[in-house]
């Protein structure tokens, strides 16, 4: 029996920048004239002003005041952004939200009647700029551009302190307040003044464990819940909510405490590199671990364990090196070794709120030194994700994962089987970063698998909405995720959770890097992991994400008779297009084939900005035949791939998961005959704080395309004789391999 056929790399040999296409696009219509728009805003600006004069001076800093602009749903794509309103008038936009408002007029030709959701902007100004907005806007021409863009807006109002205050539950009197700073200044001024307003309400700020992140300052106060209304006031405040306790590392696996004799393997780590780091609750002193435990590291030296954290962590690192253990039978061969870092601890009575602050503090130093391309993280806040704001954890993981180099695996959360509606039941912070890979955890490593019932569900929020990505074997009732118990002798205990889960598809990214070598980067791991992740018909995206990851490594690097994968991989630049080719053989398909796609892109973020969260887009064209164009066409016929509208609006890509998602995977069923150099036209988009930029910076991509063309069984090997630009992925090592 032959070498399989593995991955065929390169693909971005195939790829091309190609010139903007045309775009003609009918002017847009106006729901209000500017003296429609001015008659109905003038006097809620004016009653937003007169209620900043009445608040006190040293909760507006410099004078500032804040107040909320809500757009017309018409007019909430970056295209239509109101810069030149904003910089007419002298306001400064300094974050957005989603909300829902029913627009006093619409050119719908059904208008439903009923709230539609939109975006709202909250702006920035001299308390005296707002005093005079009459006069500004007695000075705009008709039909300039600052006119017409007072027309998008539906409605304006001082941001107020109830709508600020978010509290549900937590350690009492302990709140994590997030600050809007403006955008391209020295804000210092502004978290000088929020911390001498605080205090003079009694409020202490814990200002050393506070977190800047995009135009956001996270920061925990400790004071009397009665003067929240007061703090609120202060007008640069985004939100005030609880503090979140971190989840508990209790078990509620261990079945009773049994624990079964297993047997370790004695071969080396198929590699040493790459670097591998698992962040979490540190490791007992007696396990049976210290051969491939590389290095163990306590955050915090002074600090003593956190009551089950050892526990915790020794199962997540066996999870992560061997997968799950059968009873009786040797463990799989571990891919790596592993650096194991202590991130939460037990610390003091009086800084136990803050944990999560202090624990946050050690991720990011550890995602900073930039040692790791390889990170697990199975802990969190104890805390569902909510549409309207963005939490600090979320916000600076994202940050610090914006360039695609280190793929980080994160625990879903084990709440699934708490209040659906309430939403009680959804990921948990930071599952839903998007520069992560979250996972949840399936039943079982047979092909009638089902979300476990305890697994989080989603969505995220938008863009994210496909949370958890993965489902990876976490264990349930009837069959238990077997992991490493305490002690010297190696025993192991039945567990379940998504804290296993998301170190087993760690595994699996690193085994893929471990044989087949450093052509594929982290992001492209990534990518093909949920490229091969397979969901039913009946299992939802809400419920499975994209699918439950194989189990066997295998059939996510091999490809069979009538099957070519092939991996993209490069960097995008912003307002470009790049058109990349679909290899078809020489000869054409016959029959039926499938094309199956996965885009996975890195990006900043803009946490102040949650509806508007990613800066970066892809817009990709399908045009399946080359041959097909019109002679006034500057472009083949497009055909749809990615989202079935050809013009959807931005309304329609919010709801979907298109444009700004950064995970675009679907598949679509062909004739091979349809199929004449096809081509994939990609268009990056970037934008900055909800708005058009030219700044964007350059985007990290990978595409895996799956060709599946069953009457042509040597299609592999046909396309590497067609395109000599691409290579097969040879194995780094010696197959086969046991594993």
């Amino acid at each position: 029996m032959g070498q399989p056929n593995f991955l065929i790399g390169r693909g971005q040999m195939l790829t091309a920048v190609i010139d903007t296409p045309r775009k003609d696009y009918p002017p847009k219509a106006m729901p209000y004239s500017f003296a429609e728009a001015k008659a109905s805003l003038l006097p809620e600006f004016l009653a937003a002003s007169h209620e900043l004069d009445e608040l006190p001076d040293t909760a507006c800093p410099d004078n500032f005041g804040v107040i909320s602009m809500v757009l017309h749903p018409a007019f909430i794509a970056k295209s239509y952004f109101p810069t030149d309103f904003f910089r007419a008038v002298q306001l400064i936009p300094i974050g957005s939200r989603s909300t829902n408002v029913t627009p006093r007029r619409t050119h719908l030709k059904k208008p439903t009647g009923k709230p539609v959701q939109t975006t709202e902007i909250f702006v920035a100004g001299q308390r005296s700029v707002l005093r005079n907005i009459k006069n500004q806007l007695e000075t705009f021409a008709e039909d300039s551009k600052e006119a017409k863009q007072l027309s998008f807006f539906e409605k304006v109002s001082k941001f107020t302190s109830e709508t600020k205050i978010q509290l549900e539950t937590g350690p009492e009197n302990y709140y994590e307040v997030a600050i809007h700073l403006l955008p391209g200044e020295n804000s210092t001024f502004l978290q000088s003044a929020f911390k001498n307003y605080a205090t003079t309400l009694g409020y202490k700020v814990f200002d050393e464990l506070s977190f800047p992140v995009g135009n956001l300052w996270f920061v925990p106060v400790c004071g009397d819940k009665h003067a929240l209304d007061s703090l609120g006031q202060f007008a640069f405040i985004r939100l005030i909510r609880n503090v979140p306790k971190l989840r508990s590392f209790k078990p509620t696996t261990r079945s009773g405490g049994i624990s079964l004799n297993c047997k370790l393997p004695t071969a080396e780590p198929l590699l040493r590199l790459p670097k591998v780091a698992l962040l979490d609750g540190g490791l007992p002193e007696g396990h049976s671990l210290d051969r491939w435990v590389h290095s163990y590291r306590k955050m915090d030296e002074q600090a003593e364990d956190a009551d089950y954290g050892p526990e915790h962590g020794l199962s997540v690192t066996s999870a992560f090196l061997f997968g799950p253990i059968t009873p009786g039978v040797e463990a799989s061969r571990p891919y790596s070794f592993v650096d194991h870092l202590r991130v939460l601890d037990s610390t003091s009575d009086e800084e136990d709120p803050l944990e999560l602050y202090r624990t946050l503090g050690f991720i990011e130093e550890t995602l900073l030194a930039g040692q790791y391309e390889f990170i697990n993280l199975s802990l969190g806040p104890d805390l569902p994700v909510e549409d309207k704001d963005i939490h600090a954890w979320t916000a600076v993981i994202d940050n610090l994962l914006r360039d695609g180099r280190v793929l980080m695996t994160v625990a879903a959360g084990n709440n699934g089987e708490m209040d659906q509606p309430s939403g009680n039941a959804r990921i948990q912070v930071p599952a839903d970063c998007v520069n992560v890979l979250s996972v949840g955890a399936a039943t079982s490593m047979t092909a009638d698998w089902d979300r476990s019932s305890y697994s989080a569900l989603g969505p995220g929020r938008r863009p994210g909405v496909i949370k958890p990505d993965v489902l990876a074997f976490g264990g349930s009732s009837k069959q238990y995720f077997h992991t490493l118990a305490p002690g010297k002798d190696p025993v192991v205990a039945p567990s379940l959770g998504t804290s296993f889960a998301a170190p087993y598809a760690l595994r699996k990214a690193v085994g893929i890097r471990a044989i087949l070598g450093e052509e594929l980067s982290p992001l492209a791991i990534k990518a093909l992991l949920i490229h091969c992740a397979k969901r039913s018909k009946e299992q939802t995206a809400t419920a499975v994400g994209w699918g439950k990851l194989p189990d066997n490594i295998m059939d996510i690097i091999t490809c069979q008779d009538g099957v070519a994968r092939i991996v993209y991989q490069g960097t995008l630049q912003p307002g470009k297009f790049l058109r990349a080719l679909l290899p078809i053989p020489a000869g054409g398909l016959q029959g039926k084939c499938k094309l199956k796609a996965t885009f996975c892109y890195s990006c900043p973020v803009d946490p102040q900005d949650s509806c508007a969260y990613t800066r970066a887009a892809l817009e990709i064209t399908f045009r399946p035949d080359q041959t097909k164009k019109a002679e006034t066409e500057q472009n083949a016929k497009s055909g749809w791939f990615f989202k079935n509208a050809a013009y959807a609006t931005e309304q329609d890509l919010r709801k979907g998961t298109s444009k700004w998602e950064n995970v675009l995977h679907a598949e679509r069923n062909l004739q091979g005959r349809t199929l004449n150099s096809p081509v994939f036209d990609i268009h990056y988009i970037a934008r900055e704080g909800g708005a058009d930029t030219r700044r964007g910076e350059r985007l990290p991509y990978a595409l895996i395309l799956s060709i599946e063309a069953p009457n042509n069984p040597t299609l592999f090997t046909d396309i590497l004789q067609t395109y000599t630009e691409l290579s097969h992925i040879q194995p780094q090592i010696s197959m086969p391999i046991t594993v």
